[in-house]
Parts: structure tokens; C-alpha cells; sequence
């Protein structure tokens, strides 16, 4: 299909593709539960992050952290193509879906987010449950 522009003015309406929203609103709830899970394992290695303010300059910059970032600048992706002056078009929000696909394919035998985020599945049934939440929305796109 061709750019089905969204204009600004209509950008919290139903003329959004209520997926986008949808999504958006359900890949924070997915980073949330894989940062309390990550929180929890770094704590059992390396002891109680006392706040935070702590546990954010960690999730900036520290190693064990790193991986979450892929999840949060798809999210900003998304913000800023919501917030952008220009319409947001049906080939945009299609790309966020097939984005999200790629990025939420647990990897066993892989290596960096696809690897983590399979460990992370296995270890929270929280993150399970979020991650069927995404599924049900990307489903419901393609």
C-alpha cells in the first residue's frame, strides 16, 4: 500500500492506527517488567541499588544494562514520529510493527537483546505475560 497520511491535528484520535498507540503503550509496560527483572538479577550478583538515581546512571551505563537500550529507542523512534510535524503514514506504523517483530524474537542459542530477552522469558513469567500482550497487538497489525 502506499503513505496513508495521518494529519497532526488527528494524532490522538482514531484515526491513528490504534495499534501504534496500542503498541507504544505496551512496549513501556514490556521495558518496565524487563528492567524490574534485570534490577532483580543485577541485585542477587552484586547487591541492593540503594535508589533511583542509582539505578538510572546504572541502566545509562552500565554493561549489564546495555541491552534494554534497543527497546528504548524503539520507543523514542515511535515518539518522535507521533510528535513530528509531518503526518504519520500506514508504511510508518507498519515499519514500527515489523521493528518490534525483529527486536522481540527471543534468541536461545543468539547473542545480544534476541539472547536476553529469551533469558528474561524464561526466568519472569511477568515479562511472559507482557510479551503476550505485545504479540496479541502485533498479531492483530500484520
Amino acid at each position: 500500500m502506499t503513505d496513508d497520511p495521518i494529519s497532526p491535528a488527528d494524532r490522538n484520535s482514531d484515526s491513528i492506527p490504534s495499534h501504534v498507540l496500542q503498541l507504544r503503550r505496551l512496549l513501556l509496560r514490556l521495558h518496565k517488567t524487563l528492567l524490574d527483572d534485570e534490577r532483580a538479577a543485577f541485585e542477587r550478583v552484586h547487591g541492593r541499588i540503594e535508589s533511583s538515581y542509582k539505578l538510572l546512571n546504572l541502566v545509562m551505563s552500565d554493561p549489564w544494562f546495555d541491552w534494554l537500550h534497543a527497546l528504548s529507542e524503539l520507543v523514542v523512534r515511535i515518539d518522535e514520529t507521533l510528535d513530528a510535524d509531518e503526518p504519520m503514514s500506514i508504511e510508518q506504523a507498519r515499519h514500527f510493527v515489523g521493528q518490534t517483530q525483529d527486536l522481540l524474537t527471543p534468541a536461545e542459542g543468539g547473542t545480544g537483546f534476541g539472547r536476553k530477552y529469551y533469558e528474561a522469558l524464561q526466568r519472569s513469567p511477568d515479562v511472559v505475560l507482557a510479551h503476550r500482550e505485545v504479540t496479541k497487538v502485533l498479531e492483530a497489525a500484520s
